[in-house]
């Protein structure tokens, strides 16, 4: 239902993100993690307010130049920062928005679905910022786009919001949309959606998840095969574990790793991630990856180290290269160790 052909962005010798593809069908949840700025700019690509240039963006299988009314007709848009018109009641702003697209569903059932059925004869204002973005998932589904896009549904809402939220996504899902979530967040992305990608200057990347307790299409005639994939698992990936799905890493881009209660955590962009392996173990299949156990709590990948901080003759740490530009401790012990990984006197 919708297709992103081969779009790409580019400011003078800076590349936001080079040609990418993806395409979301019917039933499908899919999510784009990204930084803002990506982000944002995906979107206006999406509703024309910045050229595509390269490629295409397409909504059964017609671009906005092409069919304007179809394109927007069948797309709904779940904005971060959206204007409502706030002196309406609930109510009364669904049942406008529904004569404005024509709609066929039932406000009572939208506002048992958005969980306002005790606030639909309060006025917009009176909401808090959580609820408000509430009466955005009811307009949506006021409008029975097709087609629905998320900018950060989760940023800054309460838990019964985020929960209202789920099972907004999986009622669209049963209902046959197609749903689009982008995010800075890759936990969140993993959460809620099927499909996870991960967008940036190196382009567009799918992120290994897998529902715990799912069996693998796949079946094996031995157990010698058996054995051979679960070894190559174990040296090419570090899994965590996020709810009910379990996340896939490459070595590379882990920046570092950190022990805390008996708990390890792997730490990406900024984010960090609770894994079932002990530090010991993660030491042992990630010493032959350009890994260094830099402290009794912490591994640290060498490729991110930035500098070495000394400060004072028995405190050191490793200052990072990541997005946080985070520090870790460095033992004493582990000093001289690790300048002779790196060469250096």
């Amino acid at each position: 239902m919708l297709k992103i052909n081969e779009i790409e962005y580019r400011q003078g010798d800076q590349t936001l993100f080079p040609k990418i593809d993806i395409e979301v069908k019917s039933g499908e949840i899919k999510a784009i993690q990204s930084t803002v700025n990506v982000r944002a700019i995906l979107l206006q690509m999406m509703v024309g307010d910045e050229n595509t240039r390269n490629g295409s963006i397409q909504i059964h299988n017609k671009t906005l130049r092409e069919d304007k009314q179809r394109y927007f007709s069948s797309l709904g848009i779940c904005w971060y920062e959206d204007g409502i018109y706030e002196r309406l009641q609930v109510l009364e702003y669904l049942k406008f928005i529904g004569s404005l697209y024509q709609s066929k569903a039932s406000v009572k059932e939208v506002l048992q679905q958005i969980q306002l059925e005790e606030k639909a004869k309060w006025k917009i204002h009176q909401l808090n910022r959580s609820e408000k973005r509430r009466v955005q998932f009811g307009r949506i589904l006021m409008q029975e786009s097709e087609i629905v896009i998320f900018e950060e549904p989760e940023v800054n809402v309460d838990l019964e919001t985020k929960r209202v939220l789920h099972q907004f996504v999986e009622f669209l899902q049963a209902q046959q949309k197609a749903v689009l979530i982008l995010t800075t967040s890759t936990e969140f992305a993993i959460t809620i959606a099927d499909t996870v990608f991960r967008l940036d200057e190196q382009g567009i990347q799918q992120i290994a998840v897998e529902k715990e307790g799912k069996e693998s299409s796949k079946s094996f005639e031995t157990e010698e095969e058996v054995t051979q994939v679960q070894t190559s698992f174990q040296l090419n990936k570090i899994s965590a574990k996020v709810e009910d799905k379990i996340i896939l890493f490459d070595p590379q881009e882990i920046d570092y790793i950190e022990s805390q209660g008996g708990q390890s955590y792997l730490y990406t962009r900024g984010e960090g991630f609770p894994t079932g392996l002990t530090l010991k173990e993660l030491e042992q299949r990630l010493s032959h990856q350009g890994f260094f156990r830099c402290h009794r709590s912490y591994i640290v990948n060498l490729q991110k180290i930035r500098e070495v901080i000394t400060w004072t003759r028995n405190s050191y740490s490793l200052s990072l290269v990541d997005k946080k530009s985070s520090e870790v401790p460095l033992s004493k012990l582990k000093l001289s160790e690790l300048k002779e990984l790196l060469g250096v006197e």
